[in-house]
């Protein structure tokens, strides 16, 4: 028998120290348990991606004397752990370090470099690719195992074949898996395929937490030989999971002084999922990025809503503030939903109307604007009064702006620069309009109905000129999003999307996404949850005159 534990954790990119204690601590959980090898995430020591921080020469050795000095605790017990290998000037490797006896008895070499996507990890990293060349063979207490890098196992001709092979019963792969919406099950079936394929134990073990614009779900798993998951982390949650296999010479008296019980986390549903990831990646960046409190600009809309309810669950209420900022346009029952919400969710609401700003700005521009219309530069006007008055709060206070913007707005450019789009984490970015309704039908069968029913039924509108909708500049949320998905997250052509929809609205749609990129570009960032979300997964030129039609 062999007693495996998997070390599930958050570590924080850059925070050599902080990560060092957090690996310590896990390794000393996992001795008392009597496991016989802890293993932890891809580039654990350093955090995943460490980016441009991997240019710096001191940071590289940095991380490798933080192993060395883990290294030199983990004494009756193995472990395996990610960091940044350099054994040449200036040539790095995403690398696995074997430890045992207070030694790094052996390191392994990521052989398959993601270059896609979130990824872009050959601008960093050299492979030790070899065809034919067996790496990363290991005993633990007698049985022969195979070590791998998150990419490797999903190749086909992989690494872990050839280790299989070679007689290795347990394939361990270290990795950082992003969450988006549609890899959970995709993951999970790899997972279960190459364990049947090889004839062996995958253990697999995946990060947790926040990083930016990515959230990491965890979802670590031991799959047998059959494709059975036999133990499985938490999801969203950090977390440390024992499961002993049956496998080399020890037998289950040997571990009787500490018994171990798997129990497999409950399932969870898409929005689920989706929920836990906003609330995960925004509690991150916050704590990460060394803020406590946030402020939103409370509308009394239904996406300012969702956002407020993210940031209550993920900091706590007494950590929120709201603002309300009424003009001219803005509807009794607007304002009354607001107050209800801020109620509801137990939040601080600060109410600082912007009709005199307003009326201020308009009497200044009043000789520059003479002879014309009223037109969208009245309408932005007013959002970038609140865009400042938002920011001017954080720089008193030290407050984070939460943005409230979703992607359907996002990808048409349906928002305002300097306005709606100012702050510094864009927590609902990367979800579809419809999806905010979905999340927050979600969050009031959990809540108890936090989110006024007067703000989900409400026709969608920015208040910025009277009776104002949405539906004024766009279609249905419920026509639009489907067409952005077809474009955005899969590149389909105007033909295959015209199949369901008319021509010219899809040539419609396709110019507002294109010609907003440059609003995207200035953009604060955001949590992808999406296949392909606007940031590292989207590289669109702003100068662009590239046309299907």
């Amino acid at each position: 028998m062999l007693r495996i534990a998997i070390a599930q954790i958050n570590p924080t990119v850059g925070d050599l120290r902080g990560n060092q204690l957090l690996i310590l601590d896990y390794i000393i959980r996992a001795k008392e348990k009597n496991a016989d090898l802890v293993v932890f995430p891809e580039l654990a020591i350093c955090g995943y991606p460490p980016e441009d921080l991997l240019y710096k020469n001191h940071f590289i050795q940095d991380n490798i004397k933080s192993l060395k000095k883990i290294a030199s605790n983990v004494k009756g017990i193995s472990a395996v752990i990610g960091f940044v290998d350099c054994i040449e000037s200036g040539v790095l490797h995403n690398a696995a370090a074997f430890i045992s006896e207070g030694k790094v008895k052996s390191v392994y070499h990521k052989q398959k470099l993601p270059n896609y996507g979130v990824f872009d990890e050959k601008r960093y990293f050299k492979s030790s690719w070899l065809k034919g060349k067996l790496c990363g063979m290991l005993k633990i207490k007698g049985v022969s195992a195979g070590l791998s890098i998150c990419e490797d196992i999903w190749i086909e001709d992989s690494v872990c074949i050839q280790q299989a092979k070679a007689g290795a019963k347990l394939l361990i792969n270290i990795s950082c898996s992003p969450y988006d919406m549609g890899k959970v099950k995709i993951r999970e079936a790899m997972l279960k395929e190459r364990a049947k394929q090889t004839n062996a134990y995958v253990c697999y073990v995946n990060v947790v937490g926040g990083q930016d614009e990515l959230v990491f779900d965890g979802r670590s798993m031991i799959v047998d030989p059959k494709g059975v998951i036999v133990a499985k982390g938490k999801h969203f949650e950090d977390d440390l999971v024992f499961c002993d296999l049956p496998l080399g010479e020890r037998t289950a008296k040997d571990y009787k002084k500490v018994q171990i019980k798997n129990v497999l986390p409950k399932k969870t549903t898409k929005i689920e999922r989706v929920y836990k990831a906003l609330v995960l990646g925004t509690q991150d960046y916050i704590r990460k990025n060394g803020f406590k409190k946030v402020v939103i600009g409370l509308s009394g809309g239904i996406d300012s809503a969702l956002v407020a309810a993210i940031a209550v669950k993920a900091v706590g209420n007494d950590n929120v503030t709201c603002v309300t900022m009424p003009s001219r346009y803005t509807s009794k029952g607007t304002r009354a939903d607001a107050e209800r919400l801020a109620n509801n969710l137990k939040v601080s609401l600060i109410t600082i109307p912007i009709e005199d700003i307003f009326a201020s700005y308009i009497k200044t521009l009043s000789g520059e604007f003479k002879g014309t219309q009223v037109n969208v530069a009245e309408e932005n006007i007013q959002a970038r009064i609140r865009g400042n008055l938002l920011m001017a709060l954080s720089n008193k206070f030290g407050w984070l702006v939460l943005t409230t913007g979703n992607k359907s707005e996002v990808a048409v450019g349906y928002c305002t620069l300097y306005g709606d789009m100012s702050g510094g984490f864009a927590v609902i970015k990367d979800v579809p309009k419809t999806m905010v309704y979905e999340l927050s039908a979600y969050i009031n069968n959990t809540c108890d109905q936090v989110i006024p029913k007067t703000i989900i039924r409400r026709a969608p509108s920015a208040e910025l000129r009277s009776n104002q909708k949405d539906q004024d500049s766009l279609p249905p949320y419920n026509v639009l999003d489907p067409i952005l998905e077809q474009y955005v997250e899969k590149h389909d052509s105007v033909e295959t999307m015209s199949k369901k929809n008319k021509k010219e609205l899809v040539e419609k749609i396709i110019d507002l996404v294109d010609h907003s990129e440059y609003k995207r570009r200035q953009a604060p960032p955001g949590i992808k949850i999406t296949a392909r979300a606007f940031g590292k997964d989207w590289r669109l030129p702003i100068t662009n005159k590239y046309k299907e039609f």
